[in-house]
């Protein structure tokens, strides 16, 4: 069986491909960046989601010898020309503090009325191979920027984002129904046919 690797220490990550992969009868022993300890994360320092997923998928691939894959997302907010974007996670100026992350963009758009509160959640997902072959898919998740968080579940931008075609934030759906309509596994899902055409 093909081993494959997610650049990830997230297991939900890791369920949620694993999931769409099986479902797509794909039979492979996909494992994250934890079975591999003695790797070091990769510096994020490309300029776009694309560039980011292809750094870490090309830097595991290289030291493992094995097929993997990396992801990398964020919101962009319309009126801020596609920003937060690749500085999603750390908006604030701090890696990984949702709450600040989130009261910053809430404050800059303060003034900013509904019908200019477009915004969505995009994701890269790269496939690099050890011998330098690479494919990167996208998914898009539009929606609409709430004035105030609402809803406890999810994570970072979840409260304040109203995915269009519905009446709550991606906070206030549960897993389930948000994995089917994410940025994240509209391009997992996309990266199913890449899957089958370089592993088989």
């Amino acid at each position: 069986m093909t081993r494959l690797i997610l650049a990830t220490r997230n297991p939900g990550k890791i369920t949620e491909l694993h999931a769409i992969l099986a479902d797509a009868g794909l039979d492979l022993e996909l494992v994250g960046a934890d079975a591999y300890p003695e790797i070091p994360d990769v510096k994020e320092t490309g300029v776009t989601f694309a560039e980011n997923a292809l750094l870490k998928a090309h830097a595991l691939a290289r030291a493992t010898g094995l097929p993997a894959v990396a992801d990398d997302s964020g919101l962009c907010v319309d009126v801020l020309n596609g920003a937060p974007g690749i500085f999603s996670a750390r908006w604030s100026g701090t890696h990984g503090d949702d709450r600040a992350n989130l009261d910053l963009l809430l404050a800059q758009l303060s003034d900013i009325a509904d019908e200019h509160r477009a915004a969505h959640f995009a994701c890269a997902a790269a496939l690099a191979l050890p011998d330098g072959t690479e494919r990167v898919v996208e998914g898009r998740m539009p929606g609409t920027l709430r004035h105030a968080p609402v809803g406890t579940n999810g994570f970072g931008y979840d409260p304040i984002i109203q995915p269009d075609g519905h009446e709550v934030t991606c906070a206030e759906l549960s897993p389930e129904e948000k994995n089917a309509i994410s940025h994240r596994g509209k391009a997992f899902r996309a990266l199913v046919p890449v899957v089958r055409e370089l592993l088989g």
